[in-house]
């Protein structure tokens, strides 16, 4: 296994985690539950986590794709560049993901501001990075690319 193969596999998780901690978070703040709070942040903290792999892997996905044929250079620096904003919310996603984890388990009375704060960030930080997958499957996925010619 290559660092293709690691980013190929783990891009998933913070489009996944992102959102599904997001709906998570809106269930933890919605019946007050200070234990699907924590879960949420977890599966938000894991997301963040997936998104700093996915990052640290794609120099190498790129070396092992930009000498293929019908790669186009501009679709790759474009899912790179979307990347780097995607990993800056992220990693920000998990900041406070993880100062709502310890605020809950405090028990302190930021829990619910901070939350919410979370949940912004999530649903953000979803948009981000499923415009990042998006163009990234672009460049090998030609059945998703806007000009797209099919035959059947």
């Amino acid at each position: 296994m290559n660092q293709t193969h690691i980013h190929l596999l783990i891009t998933h998780l913070p489009i996944i985690g992102s959102i599904l901690g997001g709906l998570v978070l809106i269930h933890g703040i919605w019946t007050k539950s200070h234990q699907v709070l924590i879960a949420a942040y977890n599966v938000l903290i894991v997301s963040a986590i997936g998104a700093v792999i996915a990052y640290a892997t794609g120099e190498g996905a790129e070396d092992g794709v930009e000498n293929i044929p019908g790669i186009a250079k501009s679709m790759i620096d474009q899912h790179e560049d979307s990347a780097v904003i995607s990993l800056i919310a992220l990693i920000i996603l998990g900041a406070i993901s993880v100062i709502g984890l310890l605020i809950t388990l405090k028990k302190s009375s930021l829990i619910r501001p901070v939350a919410l704060v979370a949940l912004f960030i999530s649903l953000v930080g979803f948009g981000l990075i499923a415009r990042t997958g998006y163009l990234g499957g672009q460049i090998r996925h030609t059945e998703i690319q806007p000009n797209a010619q099919t035959s059947y």
